[in-house]
Formats: structure tokens, C-alpha cells, sequence
């Protein structure tokens, strides 16, 4: 919108309109506007998103439903990440998978970290949702991740050699690979353990009668969580280790918290404790600062579902949302020094 090439930059303030792909949205990088959105979520406004991205991440995932629905598809996910899930198994899982890829890595000259981090997140969340382990099956699903987050964030023209057509070719070909497998575990000859694991229990919601659930939205629904574990963690993980790395105060701090918890053990190498897990104040801290920083998700959608005054002005329904975490963690009115990475601004006085 407004003038060529310029656009509303003359008009520009912290909530503007503005048009992405087409879409008439209007973006906020107030603190309270944006606060005021999420708090009228389900009521004024719906997770949204851009057709282009429905057909990336598929139009039976979560986010495409709302409502009752969408609530439904929530309660599915919360046995497996929920805190009692957490503190009960996912806290050792987790721990056991960690240290198998942290001696696997001391073997190496070198390793990238992007790359390094993504691949013990990926290992960890495709045996978790669908007892999936890459080196024993020839189809290679992150691979097929890989090629789809290329071209994700790209513009949606799906001709062959452009990003966005390899995005979506990526997507297909991990489709597939997510459908043998159901299609294995419900003839029961997919040859995993015996671990339950997140295909299992949709399987079993998808035979209940009263269910709103179908295979296509259960197989959207593993791909989504496979590529949020995939990509947001890793790239949180990665942009720790690089700020740590410039950081030694930092560095020699969440060294000594862990240094104690080894030191406190009754019996020497065994697993984490749920106790000590909750014992790491420094470690949290550190956590919520780089994501601060990081800015994992730069922005997010929001669909108008009717009229909204903010602020004096009138936002008309039907129109888009977007809400940007960033202009608010990098808001000097809200954090001291914004740019510096200080984990200490978290320490609850």
C-alpha cells in the first residue's frame, strides 16, 4: 500500500497497515496492542495464516482449525508434553539422547552447530512421534525437512528450480514417508519397540467413534510437530551456544550451576533428576534471555474475525494482524540495554 517503492514509510509508526502477498495486514509493534490480541484470541481474533503457508505446512494441521476443534487437536498433543509427561519420561528421554549425540560429537575434528543441534532435536522428536529412526530406514525423512525449510520462508511461485516448488516437494516427499509408516503400524508391521508413541495414540483416536479425527489431519498434524521441533529449537540451541561463546562470565556461571548439580549426585553418572532439573535457576535464565534475542518467531498471524478499535483506530474484519514479538524484547521502555545479552535481567529479586 501508499506510494511506489516508499510504500508507508513517511506514515510509518509503531501499528501500520501494510500489504504481504496480497494480504491486507496490519502490524503492530506495540506492546499493548499486541497483548490486547492475544488476550482476544478465540473471541475477536483466530490463528491465521497465508494460503501460501497452508500448502506448505497443509491444510488439516492445527492451525488450520478453530474453535472446539482446534481446542480437540490441542488435548490430543497435551499427553505428550505435558509438565507430568515431562517430570515422568520426556526429562530422561531427552537427557539419554543428548548425551549419546554429545559423545558421538567428541569424536569429531569439527561440527556445525546449526546442523548438529537440528539432527539431535530430529533424532529425538521422529522417535517420538512415529518411532522413526533415520539409520534404520532407507526412506530419509529429514532430509526430506531439510529441503522443505530451504524454501519456507520464500515467495510462493511453484515452478520447478524455485525455492518455494523444493519446499513443497520436500513436504511431499516427508508426507509419504509419514504415511508408510501409519500405514506399517496399522497392518502391525512397522518393526518398532515397544515405546508408545505419538502415531500410536492417533491411530487409536482415529477408530473412536465420537472422534473428529481422519488420517489426513493426524498425518499433518505429526508433520508440523516434526518441523517445529525440528527448526525452532535447533535454532534456539544454536544461537545459545554462539552467545555463550562471546560470553564467558556467562559461560563460567552456567558452568558452575551444573558443576554443583554433579557435585550433589549420591551416585556419579546418573541420569538427571527432576529435582535438580528445577534446581537450574541460571540455566532458565539463560534460556529466556536468548530467546529474547533470538526472535525465533519474528512475527505472527492473526485473522480479524470482527470490527476491533484499538487505540483509535478501527481494524475491519477480515483483515490481518501481525504481531511482532521483537519490536517489543528489543524495546529499550521495556528492557534495559536491549541489545545486550544479560541472563541476569531475569534474576527474580
Amino acid at each position: 500500500m501508499g506510494l511506489p517503492i516508499i510504500g508507508e514509510t513517511i506514515e510509518y509508526g509503531p501499528i501500520f497497515r501494510t500489504s504481504i502477498v496480497g494480504q491486507p495486514i496490519v502490524v503492530s509493534t506495540d506492546a499493548d496492542v499486541n497483548y490486547r490480541v492475544f488476550q482476544q484470541e478465540g473471541n475477536a481474533f483466530q490463528i491465521w495464516y497465508t494460503e501460501s503457508l497452508f500448502q506448505i505446512i497443509g491444510k488439516q494441521s492445527v492451525v488450520a482449525h478453530h474453535g472446539g476443534f482446534h481446542k480437540y487437536l490441542k488435548s490430543l498433543t497435551f499427553k505428550f508434553v505435558s509438565p507430568e509427561a515431562l517430570r515422568e519420561k520426556l526429562i530422561y528421554e531427552m537427557d539419554e539422547s543428548t548425551q549419546e549425540s554429545l559423545r558421538s560429537w567428541s569424536k569429531l575434528g569439527k561440527l556445525d552447530g546449526k546442523d548438529g543441534t537440528a539432527e539431535l532435536v530430529f533424532k529425538y522428536a521422529a522417535k517420538k512421534m512415529l518411532g522413526y529412526e533415520e539409520s534404520k530406514d532407507q526412506q530419509k525423512l529429514r532430509d526430506s525437512y531439510k529441503a522443505f525449510m530451504d524454501g519456507l520462508i520464500s515467495f510462493p511461485l511453484n515452478i520447478p528450480g524455485t525455492p518455494f516448488h523444493a519446499c513443497l516437494q520436500g513436504r511431499k516427499k516427508a508426507m509419504k514417508v509419514i504415511h508408510d509408516i501409519f500405514e506399517k503400524k496399522r497392518s502391525g508391521n512397522d518393526g518398532a519397540t515397544n515405546d508408545y508413541d505419538f502415531a500410536d495414540h492417533l491411530l487409536e483416536q482415529i477408530k473412536k467413534e465420537d472422534t473428529f479425527l481422519n488420517e489426513e489431519i493426524a498425518r499433518d498434524l505429526v508433520f508440523l510437530f516434526l518441523f517445529a521441533a525440528h527448526e525452532t529449537t535447533s535454532t534456539a540451541l544454536t544461537v545459545a551456544l554462539r552467545y555463550l561463546d562471546g560470553h564467558p562470565r556467562v559461560m563460567a556461571e552456567l558452568k558452575r550451576e551444573h558443576e554443583n548439580i554433579l557435585k550433589m549426585r549420591e551416585t556419579e553418572g546418573s541420569a538427571i533428576s527432576w529435582k535438580e532439573y528445577k534446581s537450574m535457576t541460571f540455566t532458565h535464565m539463560v534460556i529466556n534471555e536468548t530467546l529474547r534475542l533470538a526472535n525465533i518467531t519474528p512475527g505472527i498471524l492473526r485473522k480479524v474475525v470482527k470490527e476491533v478499535e484499538v487505540k483509535g483506530y478501527t481494524i475491519p474484519a477480515g483483515w490481518t494482524v501481525m504481531v511482532c514479538p521483537s519490536s517489543v524484547h528489543l524495546d529499550p521502555n521495556v528492557y534495559k540495554n536491549p541489545h545486550e545479552f544479560n541472563p541476569w535481567r531475569w534474576e527474580v529479586i
